[in-house]
């Protein structure tokens, strides 16, 4: 493999990082296959469908043209809605990084550096963002329908009385009242536990 390539590793898990470090490995497994390893990474903790990503932005600024965003699935990057995909594929774009997704083969050649070969980069750049307009489309699409069906359960729910609203984690609201007890802050806390500021808030909230 060439040395210019530099390749990201891009973690997002809403609230397991047990799932994070699942995909860590899968991605550092993926890069071994190819003659590489994961330079660097970012863990977000945040929702797909949220279009304020701070890692994510730091990645690209970090990043110089030809480096690879590599993730483990397409909607790992993306269930924006078409306005805010459009907004963070045209800074991916002008950062001039290449993603490559394992659940996307067409995309894994941007492993490889082709040396002279203008026409075959520009192919398959043109082929990789089509499928990924198309997979991303694919995820907003799919957290949609999830919401759709569970509101339409929840509605159901009521209608027969038996609706208790959505069960605690205790095992991550006990984690949280673990941290909390040895002094981090909020904002660390929810680092450390793998959720969000809001969440960790609300378990102490509810402990009270």
């Amino acid at each position: 493999m060439s040395p210019h390539i530099f390749i990201r590793g891009y973690l997002r898990a809403s609230t397991d990082d047990q799932n994070a470090e699942r995909a860590r490995e899968a991605l550092s497994r993926f890069a071994e296959q190819h003659g590489s390893r994961v330079a660097s990474w970012y863990t977000e903790n945040i929702s797909g469908t949220k279009a304020n990503r701070s890692e994510l932005m730091r990645l690209l600024s970090d990043s110089g043209p030809g480096d690879v965003l590599l993730i483990e699935q397409v909607d790992r990057l993306t269930r924006l809605t078409r306005d805010d995909w459009e907004t963070l594929k045209t800074a991916i774009q002008r950062a001039g990084v290449r993603i490559v997704s394992l659940d996307l083969p067409t995309s894994h050649a941007a492993m490889r550096v082709t040396t002279g070969d203008d026409f075959t980069a520009r192919m398959l750049d043109a082929v990789n963002a089509m499928l990924l307009d198309m997979l991303a489309a694919i995820a907003r699409k799919d957290y949609e329908d999830r919401r759709r069906r569970q509101a339409q359960g929840i509605e159901q729910a009521k209608t027969k009385g038996v609706y208790k609203g959505r069960p605690a984690d205790e095992s991550l609201h006990a984690k949280i009242r673990e941290l909390r007890a040895k002094g981090f802050s909020i904002r660390k806390t929810a680092e450390l536990a793998g959720c969000a500021p809001s969440t960790v808030q609300r378990a102490l909230k509810e402990a009270s």
